[in-house]
């Protein structure tokens, strides 16, 4: 079994969760703009309009908001209704776009009373940045140096009160000092089929397209659990629908078009198969070094831990042991390939 460097198409695969810039025509006006409009993460959502009207009976600017979890489940989206909910503007930016300290300055100064900063993966902020942070978030003031040696001159900036809200998928790295700072932390859960066909039921209504039930849960089962992967795949089934349908997304144009963009009823792509696949047909399914892996299928080591391990583990079809990766049983039955005996896995498990 070769592949070809094409087989690997990271860039536009259908089922990553990151960001793509052609995501923005669509998910700009299915935006939510309002706690009672968004779908799913009930916990937050009680435990948010609770903050929010509090701090508004008492006017005061609400306390600063940490927002974590796997990318696209709608932190951007979150925080746009908080500022809608709280009345104020929203300033949106991102941890590697502030370089220096001068950078968030800038940002600080320019903040109307009550205002809210988003900044989006903001375990990426310069430690120099940081350091600039931390008074602000606590004082609300901030401590510029100008000038070196003989020349320098201190400043302290006051500024008004405002609710910085921070999204990053990796809470493990944020730095204690900032994490301390954040008065709400709000975790972020992966959504179930029955709330992303709401989802996409409210997105085909915006965008004007026909959609049956049945068609609407289709796409939500391949969606990983994600809102903006359901969005996506909307999108790429709407063309078939309109080519086969007369434009009507049902079950059977749903299935078509996604068994055609090779993505699976649990939501593996081609390149998730191909990764279980080589585990077991060559090293009978571990356990296997991520390079030795990464070298057998012609990709980067860091591109399979970031891009194909986090949802394969999350469902329970690779594991990662101190000797490497390994499939499970259930990857193998999903395969339609027959496991291992169970002694050889007893064996395997005393290796460990």
């Amino acid at each position: 079994m070769e592949y070809q460097e094409d087989d690997f198409d990271l860039e536009n695969r259908m089922v990553a969760p990151e960001y793509n810039p052609e995501d923005a025509e669509v998910e700009n006006p299915l935006r939510p703009k309002c706690l009672s409009d968004y779908i799913g993460q009930e916990k937050v959502k009680e435990n948010l309009s609770v903050f929010i009207e509090a701090a508004k009976q008492r006017k005061e600017s609400l306390d600063h908001v940490l927002l974590y979890g796997p990318p696209g489940l709608g932190k951007t989206t979150l925080a746009g209704i908080i500022a809608n909910e709280l009345g104020v503007n929203l300033r949106i930016t991102s941890g590697p776009a502030i370089e220096k300290p001068g950078d968030l300055a800038a940002i600080l100064t320019n903040l109307n009373p009550g205002d809210v900063l988003f900044i989006d993966e903001v375990h990426r902020l310069p430690r120099t940045v940081e350091e600039i942070l931390y008074p602000a978030m606590e004082d609300y003031a901030i401590d510029i140096i100008t000038g070196k040696g003989q020349m320098a001159a201190s400043y302290h900036l006051p500024l008004p009160k405002f609710t910085l809200v921070g999204a990053t998928t990796r809470a493990g790295q944020l730095s204690a000092p900032l994490r301390d700072r954040f008065g709400v932390v709000l975790r972020l859960e992966l959504y179930s089929p029955q709330e992303l066909s709401k989802i996409v039921q409210r997105s085909a209504g915006i965008l004007g397209i026909q959609i049956e039930a049945d068609g609407a849960l289709e796409i939500a089962s391949r969606s990983r659990g994600t809102p903006r992967i359901a969005n996506r795949m909307l999108k790429r089934v709407r063309d078939f629908a309109q080519m086969m349908t007369n434009g009507v997304i049902t079950y059977e144009s749903a299935k078509l078009g996604l068994d055609r963009m090779e993505v699976d009823e649990i939501g593996l792509d081609a390149n998730d198969r191909r990764m279980l696949r080589t585990m077991i047909e060559y090293y009978n399914g571990g356990p296997v070094g991520l390079d030795t892996l990464a070298a057998a299928i012609g990709e980067e080591a860091i591109t399979l831990e970031d891009v194909y391990e986090p949802y394969l583990m999350q469902i329970g079809f690779l594991a990662r042991t101190p000797r490497g990766r390994v499939a499970t049983k259930a990857a193998y039955l999903h395969l339609g390939i027959t496991p291992p005996n169970s002694d050889t896995d007893d064996s395997q498990q005393k290796l460990f």
